[in-house]
């Protein structure tokens, strides 16, 4: 479908477009499509619910005063084009009363038939006549009964609002509903409009609905009879119309459900629906597919893989439909472990409920396959809610022990991901998971590494600072205080004892502990942010750099355990540092247990296939390093070059070289010699420095490789979230990146910065600020400020930790985001920013996260350059399509 498009005119001017083979485009106006005859626009079932906002509200709105003064020009003056709307023959089509489905274009028939609505309701008390044609002409069938009524029939879970708004018998309870907002805000507008004293608005409402009907310009696409409609929707979404995984895969189901699909749409889809937002269904139908066996899908091929498993079942007519069905039912079940994993108070079992609001506080996104399997086991009866919780408990205390020993989190998604393919089928799962999370190449820390980095890891530097505060929270319960402390109403911070800026009483002591070969200096910077210094508090301000005699006494009325136990101590040197660490070293290992010794390497028999899998995804003109390789499928590098040399046809083996980019001596072809590898390289896009070696910038290192594999939405589920526009404690963070700035780059970068940060506001942007403690970092964002998911960035700053700061280009994010999700826009950006003098990013990083270094930013034309890239962008950004 949509293979071609031939557009003509006939004799009159009118242009027509002929789509594909069988579809029909013309150039319509909303009073053309639905006025006349009585027929009904059904939008179908797999549609996704009316979503416009006020921003695209108001956009519309703007348009529509703009056609409302030309009302009376002659036919020459031009229209506005406000977009498509494709349709289809509907199953239930009679003669006498055509019926067509919505396939696309059902947010702007929604918006339009809303605001004529509110017009009809505002002229009723006075124009009461006129307020009746509007109603006759484009929303009811006047003789229809029940839902034939209406002309247009939204889909069922916009259809009660929809209906109560036709009828004007709206109810308070639509007050957060979409649908009522876009009436609330037509109402607002035109009373708005009547009050003003300005002559230059119209006041005549009747021109409005003028403008609305006969002024905006649509191009309807017809389909007939027996065209796929399905492939219609699908070429949609491939030409730019996006749409989630989850709406391509709604529609597929139901397109697979022609007898029952309103059946169980009622019965499942539609509860289904209600209780999740679309990216938690799109979630869940991920979950779905890794707990039935597919532990290597992306998130982001979900709607193909689905459709490939399906179409494997190579069922048809009854059995079809039977299949989607028990898919549906499943989900549906599903979707009630996945609440109480997000919505832990859910959940009836207390020590259940208890591990799910850890983990669901920790944002463990990536333990969802393994959480999923232990709620779905017990669901089926496999195993009762204790066995449960002692399997959440080994999943909690993987998450909390590696994040005390510093164990990195790069490769958390593809472990939890696996769980469920590799659960050992001859233990229960509780017993399962603890085997399977122990293995060597799962990195649990034993009771030994614990202890050791309790006492010793700067335990305040690192994971987040959500995690950081609950490793003390559950220090501080396991001490089973008769009178708990309400953390979830309690304003406590993390505070060090020995504070991070010591007085001099506070040095006097630690050089009283000092050692040979060891100052106070070197005592402090050792044991400041380890645990056995760190406590909560809700005086954090109060207990500030004090000498430990004042923060004794506001410790010892405090509500917390461990608190009133700091302040029983008569010092806090090193000693009573240590002593801490030890007895929360001791309760962290009964808390949280401990990993099964002599466990081997938990392997599949794909982990090279895996290795196959991100070789043959190298982009053109990059190499890596065996040991990257090796670091991605967690093997060693001497490994990976021995398989390599004894196995045939591993496509873009011989673009693995070794660190130094130098081809490995003894380098042989595997099956048939395909000539000098150098030259092969060459030709593959790689540059060689005049040592030899293969360009460094072209080097794709164990990150790259993870994101190649992974799925790239946009943020990983380790990653830490964006920042939100700065409010209350904004300027702190804004003073920490600039402070870390200039502690680590020169005054002319510095001041680069600064000049880039206020260029980006003047050309509408807003600045992020990350949230780390140790590592800052600002996000040149735009969109909506405060609201998740709505944003869009298109580099990050991070200052220089001694090395000198980075611009990171965020293709892999962009790569997801509208309109950079089409690849040759992102090209554009790349080409663009290699115009600096000192930038030369590789095209093979064009799916992946290049920086380049801020001190690029010193040269006044290449400050200039990268301004007018910045305004390119937000120009794209901002004419995206927003149907």
């Amino acid at each position: 479908m949509l293979s071609h498009i031939v557009v003509s005119r006939d004799s009159n001017g009118t242009e027509t477009t002929e789509v594909g083979h069988h579809m029909r485009a013309e150039e319509s106006h909303f009073a053309d499509l639905v006025q006349g005859r009585a027929q009904q626009f059904q939008v179908p079932l797999y549609q996704r619910t009316y979503s416009w906002t006020d921003k695209q509200l108001a956009q519309l709105w703007g348009d529509i005063l703009d056609q409302t003064e030309l009302v009376d020009a002659d036919a020459t003056a031009s229209t506005h084009f406000l977009g498509s709307v494709v349709l289809a023959p509907s199953p239930q089509n009679e003669a006498t009363f055509p019926r067509w489905l919505v396939v696309d274009g059902q947010q702007r028939l929604t918006t339009l038939s809303l605001a004529l609505a509110a017009i009809r309701d505002h002229i009723a008390g006075t124009q009461p006549d006129e307020a009746e044609r509007i109603d006759e002409e484009y929303l009811i069938n006047k003789r229809k009964k029940g839902a034939d009524r209406f002309r247009l029939l939204p889909t069922q879970a916009d259809r009660p609002q929809y209906a109560a708004h036709v009828h004007g018998v709206q109810s308070e309870q639509s007050s957060g509903d979409r649908v009522a907002g876009a009436y609330r805000f037509f109402r607002r507008k035109l009373v708005e409009l009547v009050e003003t004293d300005d002559p230059a608005v119209p006041q005549d409402l009747l021109r409005i609905e003028q403008a609305i009907t006969s002024r905006l310009t649509l191009v309807t696409v017809t389909a007939e009879r027996g065209d796929n409609v399905h492939r219609i929707f699908e070429s949609l979404n491939n030409t730019g119309l996006k749409l989630s995984q989850a709406d391509l895969l709604r529609n597929y189901l139901f397109m697979r459900l022609p007898t029952r699909d309103e059946q169980v749409y009622e019965t499942h889809w539609l509860p289904l629906q209600s209780s999740l937002s679309n990216d938690e269904l799109e979630q869940l139908m991920w979950l779905q597919l890794v707990l039935d066996g597919d532990d290597r899908v992306r998130r982001q091929d979900l709607y193909t893989a689905q459709q490939q498993r399906f179409e494997r079942q190579a069922s048809s007519g009854a059995q079809a439909e039977a299949d989607v069905e028990a898919y549906i039912k499943e989900l549906h079940r599903r979707s009630a472990h996945f609440r109480k994993m997000i919505r832990p108070e859910e959940e009836p079992d207390p020590l259940v409920r208890g591990h799910l609001k850890r983990l669901h506080d920790w944002q463990a996104v990536v333990t969802y396959p393994a959480l999923m399997l232990i709620l779905d086991r017990r669901d089926r009866g496999d195993i009762d809610s204790a066995e449960a919780a002692r399997a959440l408990s080994y999943v909690e205390s993987f998450l909390v022990r590696r994040t005390i020993c510093r164990v990195p989190t790069n490769n958390l998604n593809r472990i939890f991901q696996s769980v469920p393919a590799q659960l050992p089928q001859d233990a229960g799962v509780a017993d399962g998971l603890h085997q399977l999370l122990s293995a060597e190449n799962r990195l649990w820390p034993d009771d030994d590494e614990l202890r050791e980095k309790i006492r010793t890891a700067p335990f305040y530097q690192y994971g987040r600072p959500n995690q950081r505060r609950l490793v003390l929270q559950r220090l501080e319960e396991s001490y089973d205080h008769p009178e708990p402390v309400d953390f979830a109403s309690a304003q406590l911070t993390i505070e060090h004892v020995m504070p991070q800026s010591p007085g001099d009483e506070w040095m006097r002591m630690l050089d009283d502990d000092a050692t040979q070969g060891e100052s106070a200096e070197d005592l402090h910077a050792r044991l400041q942010h380890t645990l056995g210094n760190l406590t909560l508090t809700g005086v954090n301000s109060e207990l500030s750099n004090h000498p430990f005699e004042r923060k004794q006494g506001l410790l010892e009325g405090s509500h917390l355990e461990m608190n009133r136990r700091i302040a029983a101590t008569e010092r806090w040197g090193v000693k009573e540092i240590l002593a801490r660490a030890g007895d929360l070293a001791d309760r962290a290992i009964r808390m949280w247990p401990a990993p099964l010794a002599g466990v081997g390497r938990a392997e599949r028999s794909r982990d090279w296939h895996l290795a196959h899998q991100v070789l043959a995804a190298l982009p053109h003109g990059t190499w890596t390093s065996y040991g990257d390789v090796a670091a991605c499928i967690g093997s060693g590098a001497q490994a990976v070059g021995v398989h390599l040399a004894n196995t045939d046809g591993v496509v873009n083996a011989y673009r693995v070289l070794n660190a130094d980019g130098k081809i490995a001596d003894g380098f042989r072809w595997t099956g048939s010699d395909s000539g000098d590898v150098r030259a092969r390289l060459g030709a593959d896009g790689i540059h060689f420095t005049a040592t030899g070696a293969a360009d460094p910038a072209q080097r794709l290192g164990v990150d790259d490789l993870a994101l190649l594999l992974d799925s790239a939405e946009g943020q990983s589920a380790e990653t830490a979230s964006l920042p939100q526009p700065q409010q209350q404690g904004g300027e702190t963070r804004a003073a920490r990146f600039l402070h870390q700035l200039a502690a680590d780059d020169t005054p002319a970068t510095v001041s680069a910065i600064r000049e880039l940060l206020a260029h980006w506001e003047k050309l509408g942007g807003w600045i992020g600020y990350g949230a780390g403690e140790v590592m800052t970092s600002a996000f040149l964002m735009l969109g909506q400020a405060g609201v998740p998911g709505r944003g869009i960035w298109p580099l990050t700053l991070y200052p220089g930790g001694g090395r000198g700061g980075t611009a990171e280009v965020v293709f892999v994010y962009l790569a997801n985001r509208e309109p950079f999700t089409d690849r040759a826009l992102r090209a554009e950006l790349l080409n663009r920013l290699n115009e600096l003098e000192g930038v030369s990013i590789p095209e093979g990083k064009l799916e992946l996260r290049p920086s380049f270094r801020l001190s690029a930013l010193e040269d006044d034309g290449n400050r200039e350059r990268l301004f007018a890239t910045l305004a390119w962008f937000r120009d794209c950004w901002e004419g995206r399509d927003l149907a």
